[in-house]
């Protein structure tokens, strides 16, 4: 498939959460048990993820939901990247760093001083794309609440420019709406 041309990046509505369940649903699956965590925010995303703070932003097009990231708040100051999903027909065509670069950017206009995500290092694509845009291995915190996570990242944001990418690659690496 074609790499869709008119990508724009928007706020979650409530016309997403199907797209959002679907396509997070998905990946899970394919990897791991869906566990309680994931039904809480998969189920009510506004609930869990909206309302205390956080935000959802969605990659589409003119056919519809091409991919999801979600900004849970945790602490003042610190966001959990979390439920980050591409369609699968889509994988590797750059949208999962155009959004999340957009994730990285509306987590500083939220206040957010942190970013960590807790993953696993089965999901070798998504852990490479974290490390190319700043974020780096942290000792996993024995808080974190997802059984299947083997690894955490964190991005400091006060070591990234403005748009959300480490400094060293914002040369490199040109994001447009």
């Amino acid at each position: 498939m074609a790499v869709p041309e008119d990508i724009r990046i928007v706020q979650y509505e409530p016309r997403h959460a199907e797209a959002f369940r679907d396509l997070n649903l998905a990946w899970i699956k394919e990897y791991f048990a869906v566990e309680e965590l994931d039904r809480q925010q998969l189920l009510d995303p506004e609930g869990a993820i909206l309302r205390p703070g956080g935000a959802i932003l969605v990659a589409e097009d003119s056919r519809g939901v091409l991919g999801v990231c979600g900004l849970r708040h945790d602490a003042p100051g610190r966001y959990e990247v979390t439920k980050m999903a591409v369609r699968e027909d889509l994988r590797g065509c750059g949208i999962g760093r155009r959004l999340l670069t957009e994730v990285i950017s509306h987590a500083r206009q939220l206040g957010a001083e942190q970013l960590f995500i807790i993953s696993n290092t089965v999901l070798a694509a998504a852990i490479h794309l974290y490390r190319e845009l700043g974020f780096v291995e942290v000792p996993m915190s024995t808080q974190q609440e997802y059984t299947r996570g083997n690894i955490e990242l964190e991005l400091n944001l006060d070591e990234t420019q403005q748009g959300g990418l480490p400094r060293r690659l914002c040369s490199s690496v040109a994001v447009t709406d």
